[in-house]
């Protein structure tokens, strides 16, 4: 509301200063340091944003029993994150596949149990 009202109060104003370059200045210099403070009040909303969410993973986390050492990687390197971050794709990899032979050789088990009853 107040900003409509002072682009408003300056659109009036126009004529007054004939659009003079100096009345187009007053907006273009008004419009850039609100856009410049409303940058850093959004920025500041998704940093604390980000700490709350990071505090409850890092929760989530500790009570639970996945791997604690987790807690605080944030702070690692990028070049850490990286090596976490395939350690942990590898790991991944590594189950789906176990999980996909589990899954063929219960198959298998059930075929032959089939065999067996006819």
């Amino acid at each position: 509301m107040i900003a409509t009202g002072i682009v408003i109060i300056w659109s009036i104003t126009g004529p007054l200063f004939h659009y003079s370059n100096t009345w187009q200045l007053v907006i273009n210099t008004g419009t850039t340091i609100v856009t410049f403070l409303m940058v850093f009040l959004i920025q500041n909303s998704q940093n604390r944003d980000s700490a709350a969410i990071q505090v409850k993973l890092d929760e989530l986390i500790r009570v639970s029993a996945v791997h604690n050492s987790f807690v605080g990687i944030e702070h690692l390197t990028d070049h850490e994150l990286d090596e976490i971050r395939s350690n942990c794709e590898r790991r991944a990899e590594a189950e789906k596949v176990a999980d996909e032979t589990v899954k063929n050789t219960r198959k298998k088990a059930r075929r032959a149990a089939d065999l067996v009853t006819e």
